[in-house]
């Protein structure tokens, strides 16, 4: 017989499916799960990545942003600024801000603040937006302050704020400062006033910790990366923080870099997944359909016509799926970021993203193709009367043009992961691990399936038939365990990774934190400073040390702007961070290698190091490190290695020098207070008295700051991590449907002997608990190592799951898994005897 054409084949495949598009579900389920994921990812992570792109000169404020520390820029550099283009100049620090006026009852003394001083062409991109009226340059008199400041203090246009020796009158609150974003992390509400306004306050002293940023809006025949590249080399040496307008907020991309790099392995294992239970489904759905496409080969029908009939059907299944899938993933990047909250660094408008969507659109056609490929091949080419006997005889093997089809669809799977992923080797390495853990899987089923089958008999009737189960001709062990297996990973997967942020979490708060933090004691005033802290709290513990900022720039014989990209882990070589220098070991640190020097050292310049930054260096004792310090060059040579206690909350420096290093440096102190937590704001009135320049932060306040942030970004990513939960159980709902049939007849078999409903049930339990326990101990070892890569390598937070909860919750998923299989069987018991026969 000629095949029936085009045409006849797509009318037979459209009346059947008409009648059976029950069978498919799974295939449509499973296919929009893993697309939609893909869209969704696809589309934030370019909605955020664009977002910040379009907004770059704005974020930062300029093409082009010099900072420094501590100090501003000499009058020659300013020069040369000018030489490029419009400069603006900005000197931010935090202050406290105190209401004149009479606020609420209950408004707190002061309130840390982020206080900007800005010039006359401020801002040179983007909008500074007011509630009142528009923005004009300000008078050295007026300030203009942010709703969470004005809300805390109690204030409003009009009223008086006093920082340091200043009074300003509130002209506006803010409502939209454009270069927030690049501004960095902050610990309080933002207040800005002019340069002229900030230099009345008297906060801008020697050794004040304050920040000076130099903006530029480029001439247009400059090149910003190239003007950047080209001041890193000249200025290597003086301890400038450089950003251009393509990496206006270093911290947010790394965010987002980082959160692309989980999302992207919840994308692809969920792609793998939903390609399992495609498979599954459309096994199912064939099953169901062995009369059927037995029927038209007795009747004339080639392979060829029944590979059309059924890939129509499938095709057009599978295509309902995609494109569901595509839409619901276009459409969800606006409610994520709804829900995300401040875990995001920017809020993107809806937009459609092409690629991403074309990109999970292929990827559905290609999981779609590889994954159905198997069943319909065996449907394909199997003779009627095998097809008859596939009920209790076990099908063949997939012929050869499909495993080339197969080889060939795999092959571009691979290929578009590894050419669209953001990190071409993490991608290759998470298919990898995933095509590892499958392979585990696959093997353990066959070796279940061997064991049952080679197994003694067991006495009791149950258990006997629970065992004949995994071995008997038709039976879906190996599927079943791979699906079983992944869903019971996925749940220690989950559990592993909450559990660990939830002590995160609770591991930002220490048992013993001290309650406020110091900053800008004048040095020579020390001892004033802790006569009236301890006035005021004569249980107080402080602990006094004084406070600079430095940048490496030199390990070894290696200058850090000649390395073409940071070792993994030296966060501590990106930009300025905190030094200190004491005569004995600070608290908080353990020495680890070296010795200390002696309080009356007078020598070269010696330093101690902390031992994991001297690991991802790789230099030791005796090795020179060399650190820029208000523009001037130090090297020291490493005397010790000390273990840091980043937890205690205290004053944890990476870098602590020898006090004959830097003494003579113009800096001021910073001290922490540990006392009676109902005397915190007498000590902050008692300070801001005889310190009107000091800054006071409340580490609660900044642990509840903290706590939120960690708080969104646990439930972000439980939620990103729960859509594999839901692909994996859809394959355990597949892998059950596949077996279906096969069922049917042996509980009807089972019946006609005599059998009861409870005693099939209970058998099915058997089994299922069976292949539960076995798998209990692998997928507790693959989950635990999948969250704790996540946690670790990831987020780089610390591996700390609760045990308990994750057993429990391995417990947990073993009974859902097991009342989702007895589920499944439920509705093969009421199926008649009779009825079934004739069917089969």
């Amino acid at each position: 017989m000629n095949a029936i054409g085009w045409g006849a084949s797509w009318r037979i495949a459209r009346r059947d499916l008409h009648l059976g598009f029950r069978g498919l579900r799974l295939l449509f389920l499973c296919l929009f799960l893993g697309v939609a994921t893909l869209a969704a990812i696809g589309s934030l992570t370019a909605a955020i990545t664009q977002e910040l792109s379009d907004r770059g000169r704005n974020l930062l404020g300029g093409d082009i942003e010099i900072a420094m520390t501590q100090r501003e820029a000499r009058l020659g550099d300013k020069e040369a600024f000018r030489q490029l283009g419009t400069l603006s100049e900005t000197i931010r620090l935090r202050a406290m801000a105190q209401h004149e006026g009479q606020g609420r009852g209950d408004a707190p003394p002061a309130v840390l603040t982020e206080l900007k001083g800005v010039d006359a062409v401020y801002p040179l991109y983007g909008t500074l937006a007011l509630r009142q009226g528009a923005y004009r340059p300000l008078d050295p008199d007026h300030i203009l302050i942010g709703d969470a400041l004005a809300e805390r203090l109690d204030v409003r246009p009009g009223d008086r704020l006093r920082y340091g020796v200043a009074r300003f009158t509130v002209a506006a609150i803010i409502a939209d400062e454009p270069d927030r974003l690049g501004e960095g992390f902050t610990l309080g509400p933002v207040a800005i006033v002019s340069l002229d306004g900030l230099r009345r306050t008297g906060l801008i002293q020697p050794g004040s910790l304050y920040s000076a940023k130099y903006r530029i809006r480029l001439a247009p025949r400059f090149d910003a990366a190239t003007v950047r590249a080209d001041m890193e080399k000249a200025h290597d040496a003086d301890g400038w923080t450089l950003k251009d307008r393509d990496r206006a907020a270093p911290g947010a991309n790394r965010f987002i870099d980082r959160m692309g790099q989980f999302l992207s392995l919840i994308g692809l294992a969920a792609l793998v997944i939903a390609g399992i239970g495609v498979s599954n489904g459309v096994a199912s759905y064939l099953a169901a359909k062995r009369g059927g496409i037995a029927t038209l080969k007795v009747l004339g029908a080639t392979a060829t016509d029944i590979g059309r009939i059924y890939r129509m059907q499938v095709g057009a299944v599978a295509l309902l799926g995609i494109v569901t899938g595509l839409i619901v993933g276009a459409l969800l990047p606006p409610l994520i970021v709804a829900l995300a909250g401040d875990v995001l660094p920017v809020s993107p408008g809806f937009r459609l993203h092409p690629l991403p969507l074309l990109t999970s659109a292929a990827y559905g056609l290609l999981i779609a193709f590889l994954f159905t490929f198997p069943p319909l091949g065996r449907a394909r080419t199997q003779p009627a009367a095998a097809i008859f006997r596939g009920a209790v005889e076990s099908g063949s093997g997939t012929d050869r043009r499909s495993l080339a089809a197969m080889a060939g669809a795999g092959a571009l799977l691979v290929a578009l992961a590894l050419l669209t992923a953001r990190e071409s080797l993490f991608s290759a390495a998470v298919l990898g691990a995933t095509a590892a853990v499958l392979l585990l899987l696959l093997g353990l089923g066959w070796a279940v399936r061997r064991l049952a089958l080679i197994a003694p008999r067991p006495r009791r009737p149950l258990l006997r038939l629970a065992v004949a189960n995994l071995h008997r001709p038709g039976a879906q062990t190996a599927a079943l365990i791979v699906a079983l297996g992944l869903a019971l990973t996925l749940f220690v997967t989950l559990a592993g990774i909450q559990t660990s942020l939830d002590s995160e979490i609770r591991n930002v708060v220490p048992e013993k934190a001290p309650n406020q933090f110091v900053l800008d004691i004048p040095s020579a005033q020390v001892g004033r400073f802790r006569t009236i802290a301890m006035r005021q709290a004569p249980e107080a513990e402080l602990n006094i040390v004084p406070s600079l900022r430095g940048t490496i720039v030199a390990y070894g014989a290696q200058r850090v702007a000649d390395l073409k990209e940071l070792p993994e882990g030296a966060w501590f070589l990106r930009g300025e961070r905190g030094v200190t220098y004491s005569a004995v070991l600070p608290q908080g640190s353990d020495l680890t290698a070296g010795q200390w020097w002696p309080r009356d050292y007078a020598g070269p310049p010696l330093v101690s190091l902390d031992e994991e930054a001297a690991k991802v260096m790789n230099i030791g004792i005796g090795d020179t490190l060399t650190v820029s310090i208000l523009g001037r060059e130090i090297t020291a040579r490493i005397a010790s290695l000390r273990k840091v206690n980043w937890d205690t909350m205290g004053f944890n420096y990476i870098l602590v020098f020898s006090p004959n290093a830097l003494a003579a440096a113009p800096h001021s102190m910073t001290a922490t207070i540990t006392m009676d937590p109902g005397r915190d704001g007498g000590m902050t009135r008692a300070l801001l008295s005889a310190f009107p320049g000091i800054s006071v932060i409340a580490v609660g306040d900044v642990i509840d700051q903290v706590g939120t942030i960690m708080t969104q970004m646990s439930r972000a990513i439980v939620a990103a991590a729960s859509v594999a939960i839901l692909a994996g159980i859809a394959v355990l709902v597949g892998a059950i449907a596949a077996s279906r049939q096969a069922r049917s007849y042996d509980s009807v078999i089972l019946k006609t002997l005599g059998a009861t409903r409870w005693q099939i049930l209970g058998g099915q339990a058997l089994e299922y608990g069976l292949l539960a326990s076995m798998l209990a101990l692998v997928a507790l070892a693959l989950g635990t190592t999948a969250a704790w890569f996540v946690i670790v390598r990831i987020f780089d937070f610390t591996w700390s799951p609760d045990w308990a909860v994750v057993l429990a919750t391995l417990g947990g998923g073993a009974l859902l898994t097991l009342g989702i299989g007895l589920a499944g069987a439920i509705p093969l018991m009421s199926v008649r005897p009779a009825r079934a026969l004739r069917q089969l």
